[in-house]
């Protein structure tokens, strides 16, 4: 994908989450687009997420836009899968123990459903779906992973919602430690992001 196909068109991120919208954009910097999110981008619907795994979710978000402004439009959804809890709270992450709660009370529940379970089986995922769809309406969608331990503290001040209590073993810190381009080139969303560049420049 040259510049001179890209410059032209805006590359909108479908969220409102000003806290994922710093990290893709620091992600993206540098790439030939102009990148805005969708309030900047003059969309400002509630956008129902009611599809069955992060990758429908995505899509429903990226057309949702995309059929108000056109251009490029990228979506993601993310979550926490903890294997002890089946997989859960998965694509309810944001969700979880309430449209309303906040992070530090959605933690509480898990270390309370948890509360039986040895740290070294607290083993957990950060899953992150993405989904692009062009301007001429086709799509396609990548996924990125990153493996930890749910942590029974919190460590850290970086990052946002569980990235103080996803711990990395081989780290020896939470996501909410590392430095912000660290996490950017190792994460779910960072590695989901690169699938994505990688995608984009076939087109």
């Amino acid at each position: 994908m040259t510049a001179k196909t890209t410059d032209r068109l805006p590359f909108v991120i479908a969220t409102k989450n000003q806290d994922k919208a710093a990290e893709i954009r620091e992600i993206l910097q540098g790439l030939p687009f102009q990148i805005l999110t969708m309030t900047e981008a003059g969309c400002f619907d509630d956008i129902e997420e009611n599809g069955n795994s992060y990758e429908e979710n995505a899509l429903i978000k990226a057309m949702a836009v995309h059929n108000r402004i056109g251009g490029f439009v990228m979506a993601d959804d993310s979550g926490l899968e903890i294997d002890a809890l089946g997989g859960a709270p998965g694509i309810y992450s944001a969700r979880f123990h309430g449209e309303n709660s906040t992070y530090p009370e959605k933690i509480q529940a898990l270390w309370d459903l948890l509360s039986d379970t040895p740290l070294e089986k607290r083993t957990a995922h950060f899953v992150t779906a993405i989904a692009v769809v062009r301007p001429d309406g086709s799509y396609f969608t990548v996924r990125g992973i990153m493996d930890g331990i749910f942590y029974d503290r919190l460590l850290g001040e970086n990052g946002f919602g569980y990235d103080p209590v996803f711990f990395l073993p081989e780290r020896g810190m939470t996501t909410a430690q590392l430095p912000p381009e660290e996490k950017n080139r190792i994460s779910h969303r960072g590695k989901a992001l690169q699938a994505m560049l990688a995608e984009l420049q076939k087109s």
